[in-house]
């Protein structure tokens, strides 16, 4: 067995390596100077449209609000990587780490706004009239039939990569911080879990989108309230945490503490690296949520899909960053979760609790988005008969990772997050000419009607 846990760990660290990296932040990097800066420059018109689709706009084809498919994206991203993962580009890349995090995020909105116009655009209606979409379909349907296996190879890494990364994980996860925090035992984590998700999930789309768009603002405006009260209790140690950030992104960060020192190289590694597992921005897992949106223009909805990016990276995890940073918590040697919930705690009296219920909602949300993004695939591949099963087997696999070892599990799941990505990036980058054309399009028509 351990043989093959390290035959498995070689095969992550290299689909995760600097090749990876390099082309999702390439394809980023790409589609933002095609894009001329447009997610960008366009920001403040992104929160318009959002705001503007939390009405329900019943002439527009879709299932969900705007404002619903943006919170079922974020409910899938918000979690473990804005808590657990900031903390640990910090520990071992130092504060420079959150630069490079935030480089990240600003070519990966023009990802996540190209992903999102392509799911719209070619987006169908299945034999149940929902409208579904996502990467499978902008491969299948924009770039022809000769590549309908790329599409279906999408589809089967990203149905059973959510069983770990969207269903085992997140429930171990959660069985383990309530049982170390208030010794409640993992079987009964993982039942009460089981039937919550059951009835959201039941539900199909619409409910997911009705508790997502209530649990993940809220959550969020919770977490991002307590950091900002550290924050302000320490505000005249801001400009000193903000200019580590940035100079120690160039110069690597110096052995304090129980931090052992880090290189500029560690700071662009494992920022990038956690900053796309925070957001992710290139996985392909964001626009099939998007394709269920009522909207009447691909290009709406990719201007409201951008957001999911800058709100996860620049916002959520940038809280983070700053609290661990201005406590001093960073180069205590600790990391993961355990150093934002010691961060907080050191912060403000009961911020520990902050983080420990954070992960609880946020792997929550996160497991009913996955549900989806899973099931979606699954009916790609087998049709419409699959759905049901699929949805117990999801509840099923929910109880027997809350009281499993998952161990391998991690692994696997990491890995196929990986591959998930390759088919998606080819698309984007193929039909990057369809992204830019009805982008230009759009815009131009609106300055006309604007005269």
């Amino acid at each position: 067995m351990q043989a093959l846990t390290d035959a498995l760990n070689a095969v992550s660290s290299f689909v995760w390596g600097p090749v990876m990296l390099i082309l999702l932040l390439g394809t980023g990097l790409y589609l933002t100077l095609g894009l001329r800066a447009m997610p960008i420059r366009r920001l403040g018109y992104g929160f318009r449209q959002l705001f503007a689709g939390r009405r329900e706009r019943h002439e527009d084809a879709g299932e969900i609000t705007p404002f619903q498919a943006l919170s079922t994206a974020l409910s899938a991203t918000i979690g473990t990587g804005n808590i657990a993962g900031v903390a640990t580009a910090i520990a071992l890349g130092g504060p420079g780490a959150v630069f490079w995090m935030w480089i990240t995020a600003l070519v990966g909105m023009a990802t996540k706004y190209g992903e999102a116009v392509l799911a719209v655009k070619y987006r169908e209606v299945d034999e149940r009239g929902a409208y579904v979409g996502g990467p499978m379909y902008y491969i299948r349907n924009g770039l022809g039939d000769n590549w309908r296996w790329l599409g279906a190879a999408f589809a089967l890494f990203a149905m059973i990569a959510a069983f770990g990364i969207g269903n085992t994980v997140q429930s171990n996860s959660v069985a383990d911080v309530l049982q170390s925090n208030l010794a409640i035992p993992a079987w009964v984590t993982g039942l009460v879990l089981a039937v919550l998700v059951l009835i959201v999930i039941l539900g199909g789309v619409r409910r997911i989108a009705n508790v997502a768009e209530k649990l993940v603002p809220a959550m969020a405006v919770l977490y991002i309230g307590a950091a900002l009260v550290v924050i302000l209790l320490n505000a005249g140690q801001v400009p000193g945490a903000l200019g580590m950030i940035v100079t120690d992104a160039f110069t690597g960060t110096a052995a304090t503490g129980g931090f052992a020192g880090a290189a500029v190289l560690a700071a662009v590694r494992f920022g990038v690296a956690r900053g796309i597992f925070s957001n992710e921005a290139g996985l392909g897992s964001a626009p099939i949520a998007h394709a269920a949106a009522r909207t009447s223009d691909p290009v709406k909805q990719g201007t409201v899909a951008m957001l999911g990016t800058f709100i996860d990276t620049i916002v959520v995890c940038t809280m983070t960053a700053l609290v661990i940073i201005m406590t001093g918590a960073w180069s205590s040697g600790e990391t993961g979760a355990a150093l934002s919930a010691m961060a907080f705690g050191d912060g403000v009296a009961g911020g520990n609790w902050v983080v420990t219920f954070g992960l609880v909602i946020f792997a929550f949300t996160t497991i009913i988005a996955w549900s989806y993004y899973g099931e979606r695939c699954a009916e790609y591949l087998f049709g419409v008969k699959v759905i049901t099963p699929y949805r117990w087997v999801w509840v099923i696999l929910l109880f027997v990772g809350a009281v499993g070892n998952l161990g391998i599990i991690w692994i696997i799941a990491d890995i196929l997050n990986a591959l998930m990505a390759i088919p998606n990036l080819i698309a984007l980058l193929a039909l990057s000419s369809t992204i830019f054309a009805v982008t230009k399009r759009y815009f131009a028509d609106e300055a006309t009607a604007r005269q």
